[in-house]
């Protein structure tokens, strides 16, 4: 049986609470782009990479500075498990998905209720890429091109 296409969703983000648990490298790139759509992150995460410092000023982003705890969950409206740990990562998935929260699981598509897409965001558009967790480096490639057509090089 082949995999299933996943559907694009659009979503509004701006009153929803979103849950980032951990703060490394992949975390990191969902967190800022969350950040352009998100009214409320709660990134959980005993360390967070450079990247991330930039929004240590930003009051819609709360670092919460530990390890994961299940009272996490309570009020997320969406959940991202992005840790190191695959075992953590597992648990959320299962916590979340026992209290009805929409959970993206990185490194375990079985886990995943979305795949978090590839975005280029030119407002008022904003683009989602995705080739349903399959092709990774194809969906960077064709992201690129997207984006320079959306914003060209300057011609000299």
């Amino acid at each position: 049986m082949s995999k299933p296409l996943y559907f694009p969703l659009f979503v509004d983000l701006s009153e929803k609470q979103i849950l980032v648990v951990g703060a490394g490298k992949i975390a990191s790139r969902r967190i800022l782009t969350l950040a352009q759509f998100a009214g409320r992150i709660t990134v959980v995460a005993p360390e967070i990479v450079p990247e991330l410092e930039p929004l240590l000023q930003d009051p819609a982003v709360l670092f919460v500075r530990r390890p994961f705890e299940p009272e996490d969950l309570s009020g997320a409206d969406l959940v991202f498990a992005a840790t190191n740990d695959p075992k953590v990562n597992q648990q959320i998935g299962e916590l979340a998905r026992d209290l009805g929260i929409p959970v993206n699981v990185s490194h375990d598509q079985s886990l995943c209720d979305f795949f978090f897409p590839a975005v280029v965001s030119k407002p008022p558009m904003v683009i989602g890429l995705t080739a349903s967790g399959q092709d990774h480096r194809g969906v960077k490639e064709l992201k690129n091109k997207v984006a320079e057509l959306l914003d060209p090089p300057e011609k000299e």
